[in-house]
């Protein structure tokens, strides 16, 4: 299904079963893109500045979108986006948020962050699914994204 299978996707997720979920569908749907996953805020950075457990690495390559959970652990979501945002070296990453909030001051402070997208975690499986395709179609098949390089 997916036509460019080198683009990596980071998925900033607290939950293993959120996670388990996100990749089952992902299986499902054929999508054979490099997931890297991060459980908290602060890994997240570790990871795109290749420090603390990434520290050293050299075959990490940059991802081509971020979907961050807002409600992590340590660094949270909200802040984490600010982070990133703000670094010139990261701040062309398409971050699109993919949280249980439906809050309209989360959906509002994230995009005046500089998401990229907003998706609401639906309770139904059916649901869900057809969430990640649509995310799938959009950010993996449809978009182009700034071009990938390692870090």
């Amino acid at each position: 299904m997916i036509t460019i299978h080198d683009q990596p996707l980071l998925v900033a997720e607290d939950s293993d079963e959120d996670f388990a979920v996100f990749q089952r569908f992902m299986k499902r749907l054929d999508v054979q893109n490099p997931i890297y996953r991060c459980s908290n805020g602060d890994e997240v950075l570790d990871f795109l500045y290749l420090e603390g457990d990434y520290q050293g690495q050299t075959e990490i390559p940059r991802p081509s979108v971020i979907l961050l959970d807002l409600n992590l652990p340590g660094l949270d979501g909200r802040e984490l986006l600010k982070k990133i945002k703000q670094d010139e070296s990261f701040r062309k990453i398409p971050i699109v948020v993919f949280t249980t909030s439906s809050n309209p001051d989360d959906v509002e402070l994230c995009y005046q962050r500089g998401a990229n997208g907003y998706l609401i975690k639906p309770v139904g499986t059916p649901e869900l699914q057809k969430t990640i395709q649509s995310f799938v179609n959009f950010w993996l098949e449809t978009n182009t994204p700034p071009s990938v390089k390692k870090l």
